[in-house]
């Protein structure tokens, strides 16, 4: 065999053991460097690259609990990892960053150890975020809602606030009113911790409108149903009625009647005399504590939510409706009752009558313990 031809097997065969040697060793540094340690960190820890507390990075048993903060790097986020001992080498999570040049979406995570490198990123870009239960109770407040978003995490009380008054979304959901007060449906959702808190009234205000629809297409086939277009006003009139409805009811066979009543006594032109205005006066506008106990004092204030001194519908709804109340509103049962009076503390049962004289005496039977 001619010399050339041995050295150029020679040389092949170099480069093919260079190759499969070079190979091998990017497979181990791979397999290497991209296995969880063997000794996996300690529950119940915090880590910080900058100090001792992190509370964007928690280890709690063999769940990592991780937030990627607002334009933070890859960088940043793999030297926390590392000295929190959930990977061997961040030059290695660089490395995988610089090759594809994918992004961290912001936002918090739960991952369960031990996890490999490439899986965490895979986590991380994906954006599968931890999502976070809240319910939103029927009947609350605005304002209760903000603070029930804030414990939970999902975004702060003052940005909720904000965004549930302001002119675009009010523009886009066709609300006349100020604010999202009742148009923000009373439920349970999950949220991603530091959701934007626009997205948070979107979310909640679409719920509302997919339930009202569902409402109005019973009501226009139900015997003294709602069958009036979906204008905004008449709309947000029914709403201002189904938000007195949800604090006044106990019972949810009465929360029609109730909104039989308000309708009455609106068509009349006589004051709604609703306590839960005014409780909504006390404790959201005036900001005192939820009374026990309504005096002849707090039935006189001068507030245009006071629908005992002011005659017709309040400015605005008071509350949070849920389906009970909703419905009732816009499917009120027709009756000639005028008046209603707590009878049943316990079962939460009304006494409903025509004149205020039959009001009266129903009083007097309820002290009476009848």
């Amino acid at each position: 065999m001619p010399k050339a031809i041995r050295f150029i097997l020679k040389f092949l065969s170099f480069i093919i053991a260079a190759g499969l040697i070079s190979c091998a060793l990017i497979f181990w540094a791979f397999s290497n460097f991209n296995a969880p340690p063997k000794e996996q960190p300690a529950s119940n820890r915090w880590h910080n690259a900058a100090g001792p507390e992190d509370e964007g990075l928690r280890i709690e048993g063999d769940t990592l609990f991780l937030e990627v903060r607002n334009g933070e790097s890859a960088d940043s986020v793999g030297r926390r990892l590392e000295i929190a001992g959930v990977i061997k080498n961040r030059y290695f999570w660089y490395l995988l960053f610089r090759l594809d040049k994918d992004y961290l979406r912001t936002g918090s995570y739960r991952i369960e150890l031990p996890a490999t490198q490439t899986q965490i990123r895979s986590i991380l870009v994906k954006g599968d975020q931890l999502l976070v239960r809240v319910t939103v109770p029927e009947g609350v407040t605005l304002g209760k809602t903000a603070a029930l978003l804030e414990n939970a995490g999902i975004c702060e009380a003052g940005a909720f606030l904000a965004a549930a008054s302001s002119r675009e979304i009010l523009d886009a959901y066709n609300v006349p009113g100020s604010s999202m007060e009742g148009y923000l449906y009373p439920d349970t959702y999950l949220f991603p911790l530091g959701y934007p808190a626009s997205a948070v009234v979107r979310v909640m205000a679409d719920t509302f409108f997919d339930r009202l629809d569902g409402i109005l297409s019973e009501a226009a086939s139900a015997q003294g149903g709602y069958r009036g277009s979906r204008d905004a006003v008449e709309l947000n009139r029914r709403i201002i009625i189904a938000s007195i409805v949800e604090r006044e009811y106990r019972v949810p066979e009465e929360a029609a009647v109730m909104a039989g009543v308000f309708y009455n006594r609106l068509d009349i032109g006589m004051a709604l005399q609703s306590c839960a205005t005014v409780e909504y006066v006390i404790t959201e506008i005036q900001g005192r504590p939820h009374p026990e106990q309504l005096f002849n004092r707090d039935l006189e204030i001068r507030d245009p939510y006071n629908t005992y001194i002011r005659p017709g519908l309040p400015p605005g709804p008071i509350s949070a409706p849920g389906e009970t109340a909703l419905r009732a509103a816009f499917i009120p049962e027709s009756t000639e009752y005028f008046y209603f009076r707590l009878i049943d503390q316990g079962a939460g049962r009304h006494y409903f009558s025509r004149t205020l004289d039959d009001h009266i005496r129903a009083g007097a039977l309820y002290v009476k313990g009848i």
